[in-house]
């Protein structure tokens, strides 16, 4: 779909309430199961949850501005869990960017340098007294 067509139907969309809005997805989702030409792109998992949440209120003949607000909330809600996804994704990445960098070090220096053994532990005995 073009840009252009894009920004016209949310120029569209933008004039109706959110109950049109869910008469206008239904229909989209009708018309994807009669004509679509290929499949459409698979949600993450929080996007899964999302519209699980959704279609479940929505069954459950919530009304649409209670839908609407409750999905406004989980929406930021998934803005957080992204970021806190992304900054786990980060440090993994480091940590794995360092441990990569060491291995690297001591392969190129050709050996790694022997870590040095702790002396054995000396057996302690203790002398008896043998008294008559």
């Amino acid at each position: 779909m073009n840009n252009f067509l894009k920004d016209r139907l949310n120029r569209r969309l933008e004039t109706l309430s959110d109950e049109r809005l869910y008469q206008v997805l239904d229909y989209i989702e009708f018309l994807e199961s009669k004509y679509a030409e290929h499949k459409p792109a698979t949600p993450n998992v929080f996007q899964r949850f999302a519209e699980g949440v959704e279609d479940t209120m929505r069954a459950g003949k919530i009304s649409a501005s209670a839908v609407s607000e409750t999905m406004g909330l989980l929406s930021k809600a998934m803005g957080v869990l992204n970021g806190v996804t992304a900054a786990g994704k980060s440090v993994a990445s480091e940590i794995a960017g360092a441990a990569t960098g060491a291995v690297a070090r001591v392969s190129s220096s050709g050996s790694a340098k022997p870590v040095e053994e702790a002396p054995a532990p000396v057996p302690v005995t203790k002398e008896l007294n043998s008294t008559p």
